[in-house]
């Protein structure tokens, strides 16, 4: 169809008329009127508000495909960071568990101490019986010598003395032998006690409270290395599974990416249909906004020259772009040096096209980078601090639009570029518009473009 557009110009390219008919010869010579020139117009403008469609669909699958594989990715990081985390819970479980064991070891060392011990006291008990019997016939031998010594009279005298200094000795023996006695049965109970609090007896169903506690904690430890290895083993399932999610994801990003590149060169495509129609010298719907923007272009062209003329601006202000950031505006928003002559200059030009239709949706003058310095008054608010949604919809000024269309039209140096394509109204909502651009030059210089949108 392009070539056939191509080919079949007549001799308006050569000086005709510029509403000459576009002729072509079919199989029969037939010529071609301007109704249907203006038909394949209509048709051509349909097809790109269906390839706009198709590309901004794709656009947002895109968009969201890559959203999701980032997620993914993100979502893999924290797998592996819990897997880690489960790790250090079974070392640590190991290491408790080998802690308890030591535990009831040295425990049990404790326990046969105390037998042992128990053992001991046993043979002190035993000796301190022995004591007290050896001390009680100590006693009746030094009574039967105190006695005798008595019946030996004077010359036995010395004698009592000493049997009875050894009586008196007897007793205090047995007594603290006796005291002994008492003692070590008192704490031969306690350690009995204590022994069977902490002694291990694998033959009995009854365990001292010491291991029962020691097997409880072993066993909650257990439990926690068991938990921890299930979770880890499900935990590797699902970031196997992630895995190949993400691998599907990247797949179909790059399959969406693939279909968008093709969705922009039939885009382009219906675009230099469009444009080869308007072009030929037929008026079709779009003729009046080809017109009516470059006619716009040309009188801000004028202003821009009229202005460096009267020294109000510089050349380097006016071509400045060093775009500067404007704090905590979102979405972001930038001043350059020309901003007040802008503001001073375009809303008369810009605002005028408004009226030309209700279809018009904005007329704006884009510098070659997509910035934007003044948009029309309703679009040309302060931003709202926190409302993103509201700021995108209705802040458009002092923001950079280089997106494709943004792009194109801000740096075509053609007599006109038509463009088809979604506009992000904000919140998620799109209206598939036409746009044709014009440049605008400054003393043979390229500025950038006059842009006039329009819905279908």
């Amino acid at each position: 169809m392009l070539d056939f557009l191509t080919r079949r110009r007549p001799a308006q390219e050569a000086g005709a008329p510029a509403d000459a008919p576009l002729h072509a010869t079919n199989g029969n010579d037939a010529s071609r009127s301007p109704l249907d020139v203006r038909d394949l117009a209509r048709r051509a403008s349909m097809l790109g508000r269906e390839s706009a469609e198709v590309r901004g669909a794709i656009d947002d699958a895109h968009k969201v495909a890559a959203s999701q594989a980032q997620a993914m990715r993100e979502l893999t990081q924290q797998l592996h960071a819990m897997m880690q985390t489960q790790s250090a819970i079974a070392d640590e479980a190991g290491v408790g568990l080998r802690a308890v064991d030591g535990v009831g070891t040295a425990v049990q060392a404790v326990g046969d101490e105390v037998a042992g011990l128990v053992a001991t006291l046993t043979q002190v008990s035993e000796a301190a019986q022995q004591i007290t019997r050896i001390a009680l016939q100590t006693r009746l031998v030094a009574f039967n010598a105190s006695v005798e010594a008595k019946r030996a009279g004077e010359a036995g005298r010395g004698f009592s003395v000493v049997a009875d200094a050894v009586k008196d000795l007897a007793s205090g023996v047995d007594s603290a032998a006796r005291v002994i006695v008492g003692t070590v049965q008192q704490l031969d109970g306690r350690i009995e006690t204590l022994s069977r609090g902490i002694s291990r007896n694998e033959h009995s169903e009854q365990q001292s409270s010491v291991h029962k506690a020691l097997d409880g904690v072993a066993e909650g430890a257990q439990r926690i290395d068991a938990a921890s290895q299930a979770s880890r083993e499900r935990i590797a399932a699902l970031d196997e599974r992630i895995a190949t999610l993400l691998d599907e994801s990247l797949r179909t990003a790059a399959a969406l990416n693939q279909a968008l590149s093709r969705t922009e060169s039939f885009l382009e495509t219906s675009e230099q249909l469009i444009e080869r129609v308007a072009s030929c010298g037929v008026e079709t719907e779009d003729t009046p906004y080809i017109r009516a923007c470059q006619q716009a272009a040309q009188e801000i062209s004028a202003l821009l020259e009229q202005a460096l003329a009267d020294g109000r601006i510089t050349l380097d202000a006016l071509f400045d772009d060093d775009y500067r950031s404007i704090a905590g505006t979102n979405p972001p928003q930038h001043t350059t040096r020309f901003i007040a002559l802008a503001d001073a200059q375009f809303p008369a030009v810009q605002e005028k096209l408004l009226s030309l239709s209700d279809k018009v949706v904005f007329c704006i003058a884009a510098d070659r980078n997509g910035y934007i310095a003044c948009h029309n008054r309703r679009y040309n608010h302060t931003q709202r601090s926190g409302e993103l949604t509201w700021n995108t919809a209705n802040c458009r000024n002092r923001r950079i639009f280089n997106d494709r269309t943004g792009l194109a039209s801000g740096r075509n140096q053609r007599p006109f570029l038509l463009q088809t394509y979604r506009r992000d109204m904000g919140g998620g909502q799109f209206v598939v518009m036409k746009e044709v651009a014009a440049p605008i030059s400054v003393t043979g210089r390229h500025w950038g473009g006059l842009r006039l949108a329009f819905k279908f």
